[in-house]
């Protein structure tokens, strides 16, 4: 039920929402891609990344568009992530919409291995955006339908501002809530990208978070810093 109902909501909505390019999709040549002829663009073929972080992760993502208008690009998106032993942590399937005016939605189901599947409709709005600057806001809403017997299901909703210079240093700031723990989840991340051409990009990544729960009353801020190689396709 809850995946017609979602599904629903994207399809109407992608006739009024002007949408933004995938994170991993050079921006240029998304401009120069939404202002092909159509007959170019339905042919797009499959691009993405794959990516290795210093802890031993690892995962790819891909997106396959198949339809477009003069400013929107619908695609059909996909990935999975795996944890140091190369086990698969996770798996996602779904759509979005996307184009260069800096919005987007997404709807996604995640399969989590021993847990159970989460479905989540999200979208972001460009807030600002020039040669040097760009701010986007982002927002979402889970519902998670766990496989635990005796575990029922419930949601999970969130946002976040993420803010890049120059495509070479930049930060995110969220929060995520879930009621049925009790559980309120804060973030805080900086990113500097050391190096990128149109296959490769090394980024450097340093961050905090803590989660504030009436069951962890003596939680701290916990740092992490690492690297990520991307190879893009």
């Amino acid at each position: 039920m809850y995946s017609a109902l979602l599904l629903t909501v994207v399809v109407v909505g992608a006739a009024a929402w002007e949408t933004v390019p995938s994170p991993d999709l050079d921006m240029g040549e998304f401009y120069q891609y939404l202002h092909e002829p159509s007959h170019h663009r339905q042919t797009r073929q499959l691009h993405g990344s794959t990516f290795f972080n210093s802890d031993k992760t690892s995962g790819f993502n891909a997106r396959l568009p198949f339809a477009s208008t003069n400013n929107n690009v619908f695609s059909a998106i996909g990935g999975a992530n795996f944890d140091a032993n190369r086990h698969l942590s996770s798996a996602t399937y779904g759509l979005a919409m996307d184009n260069a005016a800096g919005h987007g939605l997404s709807l996604t189901n995640t399969r989590i291995p021993n847990f159970g599947n989460r479905i989540t409709a999200a979208g972001h709005a460009n807030l600002f955006h020039n040669q040097n600057h760009d701010l986007t806001a982002n927002a979402f809403l889970s519902r998670n339908m766990p496989t635990i017997p005796q575990v029922p299901n419930f949601n999970t909703v969130g946002g976040g501002l993420d803010y890049m210079f120059k495509n070479k240093v930049g930060g995110s700031l969220g929060v995520a809530h879930t009621p049925f723990l009790q559980r309120t989840d804060y973030s805080a991340n900086g990113i500097v990208n050391l190096f990128r051409n149109k296959g490769t990009s090394l980024d450097f990544n340093a961050g905090l978070s803590k989660s504030v729960s009436p069951f962890m009353p003596n939680s701290r801020w916990e740092p992490s810093t690492g690297f990520t190689l991307r190879k893009f396709f």
